[in-house]
């Protein structure tokens, strides 16, 4: 396939499904070889065959949703934001809880994949010794493809998911398995998973911490990452912190969020 036809027929695809081509051009590798294998499957000699194949096949676009689902994650993937979650914002909201008597802190991670994220919080919070305190931490874990929540449930990963973390962290938390890292299952307890497409449902829960990086404010729409911006404010707690990617930013549409860390990255919700 090539890359001109396949860079054409996104550019047409992609609005249909409320997301926007800008996301998808460093991505779009990954994106064209699944449309490819689709074709053989489906027996079509192109993608204008194909395009014609969506218009007569309404229930198509839904297995074009899952194929435009772009899936890479690490641990500890950019090293500052957890910097910064340890040195300020653990201890910003540990500090408010105490004085509110609150036993437990709320974390959201949102299209967690295979579970690199929401592990890396909890090895954060487990091995950094914030949890100390006396104050727990509770991380849910949304994710909109099944398969994904499976491997992450799993915890095993390969030497290239893990090759960002501390050497001290690797020995401690994952046990070896042939070519593959298991994380311990004592670290893994903590996270809940749970399937919801976040453009459909959210929880119906408030949260200390959201995070929502490389998703969203990528690859959706502007219209559509308005509308989520605003049902992720209603779930995040006042004096709470909104993690985004670093290539990305917030509508300018959304207000009460000042940003605080990591350029504008960490943003904290006015109490």
């Amino acid at each position: 396939m090539k890359d001109e036809a396949c860079i054409c027929f996104l550019q047409w695809a992609l609005p249909h499904l409320h997301m926007r081509w800008q996301g998808f051009r460093k991505v779009r590798g990954q994106v064209c070889k699944r449309l490819g294998r689709r074709l053989k499957e489906l027996q079509l000699p192109d993608l204008k065959s194909y395009r014609m194949y969506l218009q007569d096949t309404p229930l198509e676009w839904h297995m074009l949703d899952s194929l435009c689902r772009i899936t890479i994650s690490r641990f500890y993937r950019d090293q500052g934001v957890y910097h910064s979650l340890y040195l300020k914002v653990f201890p910003e909201l540990i500090a408010v809880a105490r004085q509110k008597d609150d036993k437990i802190l709320s974390c959201w991670c949102i299209g967690a994949a295979s579970g690199e994220e929401p592990y890396s919080i909890n090895l954060l919070w487990e091995l950094a010794g914030l949890k100390k305190y006396g104050t727990a931490l509770r991380i849910l874990a949304t994710e909109v493809d099944q398969d994904m929540i499976i491997r992450a449930r799993q915890g095993c990963y390969p030497a290239s998911s893990i090759r960002e973390l501390p050497a001290k962290i690797k020995a401690r938390a994952f046990d070896s398995k042939g070519a593959q890292f298991c994380l311990k299952e004592r670290y893994r307890r903590r996270v809940q998973f749970l399937q919801q497409d976040i453009r459909n449902e959210q929880p119906g829960e408030t949260f200390h911490l959201i995070l929502c990086r490389n998703l969203v404010f990528t690859y959706f729409s502007q219209t559509l990452q308005e509308e989520i911006a605003r049902q992720i404010m209603q779930r995040l707690k006042p004096g709470g912190f909104l993690v985004i990617g670093s290539h990305e930013k917030l509508p300018g549409s959304i207000v009460g969020m000042a940003p605080c860390l990591q350029g504008k990255q960490i943003f904290r919700k006015k109490a």
